[in-house]
């Protein structure tokens, strides 16, 4: 049986593209970039690629590039936009909960939840973190967005997601204050114009979570920021108004 995310993503790459989510590509690869001082010697993983937004970027700016998905149609997008602009891109069908690049790359990025957190226990998104850390070389860095924990308590989720949803609307939120899990139902189209409705299930984290999740996985270093689509600053102090959190960590 397939999971949620798995049934979302499937034929949905075109309008994937189309989402409000994807429109901060080049301010959040200049941020990347400026994080790793421009060296284009460095290898990068992309982590829940999805079409390769960032990794097309990334390579476009001179930068070797590694992505992985879990899903088939993601993935024969993104190496089909790679050949057009004869992008020298690894893209691979992947599962983050299970990679094998031991000390591989330099950094690591997972934007917009990609892959982590999806699954559907802590114990699935914690081994995507520990995948991740292995996966760098000693020294390397791991940049990634996820769901911040703080902002359903004072927000609704519902009325977020749908505010920036071109293409689907999100409907029936329930968050558990005990697992801090928002179940809902997103009803949305595939590229072959089919109507979908997805029960969804993803994991909202405070900021003391993370930074456990990333001690316990093995970096050393970690620092969480706000998080603002395309504008990616080291400056924005994480507040209950930030849907997404912004985390960097070091191995």
């Amino acid at each position: 049986m397939k999971q949620w995310y798995e049934e979302l993503f499937e034929n949905y790459s075109e309008n994937y593209e189309k989402e409000h989510f994807t429109e901060g590509t080049i301010g959040e690869s200049d941020f990347i970039e400026k994080e790793i001082n421009s060296d284009k010697s460095l290898t990068i993983l992309d982590i829940g690629c999805g079409t390769g937004r960032h990794s097309l970027e990334l390579a476009r700016r001179g930068y070797r590039v590694t992505g992985i998905d879990l899903s088939v149609s993601m993935i024969s997008r993104a190496k089909s936009l790679a050949a057009d602009e004869n992008l020298d891109i690894k893209f691979f069908v992947r599962d983050a909960r299970r990679i094998n690049f031991h000390a591989s790359f330099d950094l690591a990025i997972m934007i917009c939840e990609g892959a982590f957190p999806l699954m559907e226990t802590d114990e699935m998104n914690f081994s995507i973190i520990k995948n991740a850390y292995s996966s760098l070389k000693p020294e390397g860095k791991f940049i990634f967005t996820t769901l911040n924990g703080l902002f359903p308590l004072f927000h609704s989720v519902k009325d977020f997601v749908n505010s920036g949803s071109e293409k689907g609307k999100s409907t029936d939120n329930k968050f558990d204050l005990i697992t801090f899990r928002d179940h809902s139902l997103y009803e949305t189209k595939d590229d072959k114009g089919k109507k979908k409705v997805i029960t969804c299930d993803e994991r909202y984290y405070v900021p003391s979570e993370i930074t456990w999740l990333l001690k316990s996985a093995g970096f050393r270093e970690s620092q969480i920021f706000g998080c603002k689509l395309g504008a990616f600053s080291r400056n924005d102090k994480l507040t209950t108004e930030d849907f997404e959190m912004l985390v960097i960590a070091t191995k």
